[in-house]
């Protein structure tokens, strides 16, 4: 009785529906439907800079993925370095032209404050003792060989001063859809903190001593409560954006330290990045460590490099990078190698170490 309840329950279900057959467009129907017009290159032997004119060094010529013309790597401003990886686009067609003076100038002291974080405090709250004033009242009975010590930068005494060299920085940083901190940062899918260990670094690292680390300390106090540095940037048609001394600065003065996200150098071996800093060098390579500042950074972003191999480049430099232990962890800081006058701009040698980064096409 079960097998002929199942025989005829089968014979009333509805027969399946024959398969539709898709019918796709070929390409020449899609090519002739298309609103935009579809230029066919059989080569680009013919291709030339559309700057200089010149169809030669075809190998550093850069095509625009949006109107297809050409640049050479050293025609266009700033010169880009390296070849990039994945989209390019020419100056005229990138989102990212030089930032309007009306962004500058929409930065009002209360988003300025925000955009830095500064935290207000009042005046009887804040103790402006330097570690300079403090090493005076010490008396040192044994006396050691004199060494030079780092100095805290002298802030601006200008308020407003102050408030446009903070503007001047937030526009650019904006401009590049970046993001200010002055600590060093790591996010869950790149580098742990704990990976930043200065035992790691081959033939060790120099131990940042106790004064100089109470001036490090000093001056990112003063930068929460918003006393930066006498340094503007500014946009320059040929080496793109830089930073200029909005004060006199003296010999040792602790200028920055270099910012961003810690990662890994195997992550990073691809990336065209072009202000990749070197954190931790490790006799084992896959622990060395770079900071990563596309994302976050601070003024030191944007401070450029001079070009090795012009003597009359070198002479501009004015700056040295230096890493140090700093209690156990890697710390990169930019100090300044003789006295900065008001106006000089800041350079300092990208190839500090490994001597592996290209800057002969440098301005």
């Amino acid at each position: 009785m079960a097998a002929d309840q199942s025989s005829s329950s089968a014979s009333i279900l509805p027969s399946p529906l024959p398969r539709r057959l898709r019918k796709y467009r070929s390409i020449t129907d899609i090519i002739n439907d298309a609103n935009c017009a579809v230029v066919e290159h059989d080569d680009y032997n013919d291709t030339v800079c559309d700057q200089c004119g010149a169809g030669d060094r075809d190998h550093q010529l850069l095509l625009c993925d949006k109107c297809d013309k050409a640049y050479h790597m050293t025609c266009l401003r700033p010169i880009v370095v390296r070849v990039p990886i994945g989209q390019w686009y020419c100056p005229v067609c990138s989102d990212h032209p030089p930032p309007p003076k009306s962004m500058r100038s929409g930065f009002t002291q209360t988003k300025i404050f925000d955009f830095f974080k500064i935290k207000k405090c009042t005046a009887s709250a804040v103790k402006r003792i330097s570690p300079q004033d403090s090493r005076k009242r010490r008396r040192r009975i044994v006396h050691h060989k004199k060494r030079r010590r780092l100095l805290p930068f002298t802030p601006s005494k200008d308020t407003e001063r102050r408030l446009e060299q903070m503007r001047s920085l937030a526009s650019a940083l904006t401009s590049l859809n970046m993001e200010y901190s002055d600590y060093l940062t790591y996010a869950f899918h790149m580098a742990p903190r704990g990976a930043n260990l200065a035992t790691y670094e081959k033939g060790g690292m120099q131990v940042l001593s106790k004064e100089d680390t109470e001036t490090l300390e000093y001056c990112t106090a003063m930068l929460k409560r918003g006393e930066c540095p006498p340094l503007l940037v500014i946009f320059d048609s040929c080496e793109g954006y830089t930073v200029e001394a909005d004060g006199p600065i003296k010999d040792m003065t602790l200028i920055a330290e270099y910012i961003g996200d810690v990662d890994y150098i195997k992550n990073r071996e691809h990336d065209d990045c072009d202000s990749m800093m070197t954190l931790l060098l490790a006799s084992d390579p896959s622990k060395s460590l770079v900071i990563c500042p596309d994302q976050r950074g601070n003024i030191a972003r944007f401070i450029n490099g001079i070009n090795n191999f012009a003597p009359e480049s070198k002479k501009k430099q004015n700056l040295k990078c230096v890493r140090y232990n700093v209690n156990g962890e890697c710390r990169v800081l930019l100090v300044a190698t003789r006295d900065i006058a008001k106006g000089e701009r800041l350079y300092y040698d990208y190839n500090g170490y490994e001597h592996e980064y290209p800057t002969h096409h440098f301005v």
